[in-house]
């Protein structure tokens, strides 16, 4: 993998997206492949007059031809590109977070684009969406490994969650199972205090929600002696940072039967059992009917999944994202809090902040912003990539009506 590589050329005028940042090259924007070369191959980018615009690696079975390592200087050495930007990955995240649970590697935001490394405690969890960095994989994991040895954690096991069905798009089949030995797949970690058993094999993506880490410890501020009602709870982390921060009682609902099982026993684990009531049923359902019976609580969280996949189906989401944001400030006692969050990167900023907005309105409610959140700093937003910027994570006080 050493050496000058082959090299693929861009139509005239095309390529405006890598040159003003960003690390994709789409099929439509190729002029020239030349025979020989592999999909999963590295290969130099080169504008039509020859200029150099960077190295990555191919697939012509995926939309996005080339997905770009390095753009301003030529690499004679893959291995030492390899440790680069593994090493620059960790200090950075030595500098800006707690490192004993978190994203150790994300895509293109850490210049890897198509894969994904999350950190829980002495494990690794994998997870490989893209047939150039799948062939890395084996040595992106061993120069991981050699770093956080270095600083003195040894990782005691590996395991691959690279199950989601976009690797087809890839020409690739989903797979999971252990990378080396195999080991215990429910990891106990801690994180703003609260425990909790992560099923890296099972559960959601790589097993836990790392991005949402600072979102939580700031509803966790939020609720001494507050009723807290938490919508889509997943696996109980907001839900339990609320009971951590004190809330008198929270009720959490989410439709998923396996989640509400792993939220009980995290709440158990905790102790929380006496102030935390787990239900399994549909939200949509749920708040239309608490409604009806006239509660109220002091703090409404909604933490929905994403709502769209696709730019085309960002309307149908939009009008998802503006029914649960109405009911749930109608839910909010007055002066009290609303957290509200999309992460969908579909679902642009300014997209839901208008949906917000449209919901606010309806709901005769006059509301002030407390904060506005994305995800965790270990996963950064690289600006000019755009799908590095997802979450968006809103803190609201719901006043006097209009």
């Amino acid at each position: 993998m050493d050496g000058r590589y082959s090299s693929i050329t861009i139509k005239k005028g095309e390529g405006r997206l890598i040159k003003s940042g960003g690390l994709w090259i789409y099929d439509n924007e190729i002029a020239d492949i030349p025979e020989g070369i592999e999909d999963g191959d590295i290969v130099e980018v080169l504008d039509f007059d020859g200029y150099y615009l960077g190295t990555g690696f191919i697939n012509r079975k995926s939309k996005i031809c080339v997905r770009l390592l390095a753009r301003r200087n030529r690499v004679p050495d893959i291995r030492k590109l390899i440790d680069l930007r593994v090493a620059n990955a960790w200090e950075y995240r030595k500098s800006v977070t707690d490192t004993s649970n978190c994203r150790l590697i994300f895509g293109e935001a850490d210049f890897l684009p198509g894969i994904v490394i999350d950190r829980f405690g002495d494990h690794l969890v994998v997870e490989s969406n893209a047939l150039g960095i799948d062939r890395l994989k084996p040595m992106i994991l061993d120069s991981l490994v050699k770093v956080l040895k270095a600083d003195g954690i040894n990782i005691r096991g590996i395991y691959e969650r690279s199950d989601a069905p976009v690797r087809r798009l890839e020409g690739m089949e989903p797979y999971k199972g252990f990378i080396g030995a195999e080991f215990d797949t429910t990891i106990g970690i801690t994180e703003n205090g609260v425990k909790y058993n992560v099923d890296i094999k099972d559960g959601q993506k790589t097993g836990f929600f790392l991005d949402q880490k600072y979102n939580r410890l700031a509803v966790q501020k939020l609720c001494r002696d507050k009723e807290v009602l938490d919508c889509f709870t997943h696996t109980g982390s907001f839900a339990l940072n609320a009971a951590y921060g004190g809330a008198s009682h929270v009720l959490a609902a989410d439709i998923s039967e396996t989640a509400i099982a792993q939220a009980k026993e995290n709440s158990e684990l905790n102790g929380f059992s006496d102030r935390v009531e787990f239900v399994c049923t549909d939200v949509f359902e749920l708040l239309p009917e608490l409604l009806s019976q006239g509660r109220l609580f002091d703090v409404v969280i909604l933490d929905p999944p994403a709502f769209t996949k696709s730019r085309a189906s960002v309307k149908n989401a939009a009008r998802g994202y503006k029914e649960i944001n109405l009911r749930g400030m109608k839910l909010v006692r007055n002066n009290g809090f609303l957290c509200t969050c999309s992460c969908s990167r579909f679902m642009e900023p300014d997209a839901f902040y208008e949906v917000i907005r449209s919901a606010a309105k309806d709901a005769h409610k006059r509301v002030r912003q407390v904060e506005y959140r994305t995800q965790s700093p270990d996963h950064p937003i690289l600006w000019d990539a755009g799908d590095s910027y997802y979450l968006k994570f809103y803190i609201l006080q719901i006043c006097d009506e209009i």
